[in-house]
């Protein structure tokens, strides 16, 4: 595990049915899930699951229903526990951890959000937001006055002694994200947080989490099934198949680079010109290149709009620092735009 994972998930199996560990020795000899269930009636939730989730950034897990995501993010805080495997926090193994440290675990280091809100009906917004902190057995005042600043931060200042009922899904949603965020817990997890809103609340919802994101730098592990959510807001995303992670990498390689043709397939109706950015496709920087220069995050879109609106034959393309580092032509960026076929994906899976 590098310094810079913070939580790393080895080997992982989780097998639902009666005889769990019986099961795991067919898996283990190669026996496929639709097998399995067909001859033992165990289903195989998490199949082999590596990986590495690096601090300060968000990690989006995404598959269609039933591939395990949901699975997956409930072991991070154990709320369910494997057949098999290791999953470490900072480099300590949550699998051997007792009921106690467990309780600090999910107290102080961990905090969720849910997708159905999950908060009390009866406790106002200001209770539900210092839940955690109350948990922790922090005094009233630090409650109040966490609970106040958090309870501003998303939005809801003068709701503070309402209750959940009286709120719209989104406004509880906010409530639940303050809730999370007042015990300032290094990591949260967020379980379809925003999948049960409306698109407008719910791009609202995400532009406060990559704000406050921003700001924060907390590691966050977003579980979603919505591919255009997932491009918003990851810095890294796991797609997730049958329990296996198929690919793991920066949303722009796997726009480019499909790592099969279900990748592929995912990633077939997505806008590239509004999604992949100019950095993803550039050229080598030379050493007579002249132009506009476009920051490497810029999009296709954008960044043929600033061919349409200045001369010359090519744009430079700077790094965050403000460096140069390649170029791009209009030819270049037509190019990015066209998705390689899956009869070219399967042939050569690195074709860009």
């Amino acid at each position: 595990m590098s310094a810079d994972t913070i939580i790393s998930i080895k080997n992982l199996y989780k097998v639902f049915g009666k005889n769990p560990k019986g099961a795991m020795k067919l898996v283990h000899e190669g026996m496929g899930k639709d097998e399995l269930l067909e001859k033992t009636g165990h289903v195989i939730g998490l199949n082999n699951v590596n990986l590495d989730m690096e601090r300060h950034r968000i990690q989006v897990v995404m598959g269609l229903s039933g591939s395990g995501k949901s699975t997956l993010i409930r072991h991070l805080n154990r709320l369910i526990d494997p057949t098999e495997g290791q999953i470490l926090v900072d480099g300590q193994d949550v699998l051997q951890l007792d009921t106690e440290a467990l309780r600090n675990l999910r107290r102080h280091k961990i905090s969720m959000v849910f997708q159905k809100f999950a908060l009390f009906p009866h406790r106002t917004i200001m209770e539900n937001v210092g839940y955690g902190l109350e948990n922790q057995g922090a005094d009233k005042n630090k409650i109040k006055e966490t609970a106040e600043r958090w309870i501003n931060r998303v939005g809801l200042s003068g709701f503070e002694t309402h209750y959940p009922g009286q709120l719209s899904g989104g406004m509880q949603q906010r409530v639940g994200l303050a809730r999370a965020l007042a015990t300032d817990a290094e990591i949260l997890l967020m379980d379809e947080a925003f999948s049960a809103l409306d698109p407008l609340i719910r791009t609202e919802m995400q532009d406060i989490l990559l704000d406050l994101q921003n700001e924060l730098e907390k590691t966050i592990v977003f579980i979603t099934h919505d591919l255009d959510e997932a491009l918003r807001i990851g810095d890294t995303i796991a797609i997730l198949r049958d329990g296996e992670i198929v690919q793991n990498d920066d949303p722009q390689n796997i726009l480019m680079k499909p790592a099969d043709s279900y990748v592929a397939n995912f990633m077939k109706d997505i806008n590239r010109a509004r999604v992949l950015r100019v950095r993803a496709i550039m050229k080598p920087l030379e050493p007579d290149d002249q132009g506009p220069l476009v920051k490497g995050s810029t999009t296709i879109e954008e960044a043929l709009q600033i061919f349409a609106e200045t001369e010359g034959d090519r744009l430079i393309i700077t790094d965050r620092k403000g460096n140069k580092v390649g170029h791009l032509t209009v030819e270049d960026l037509i190019r990015g735009m066209r998705r390689p076929t899956t009869e070219e994906i399967e042939a050569d899976p690195e074709i860009a």
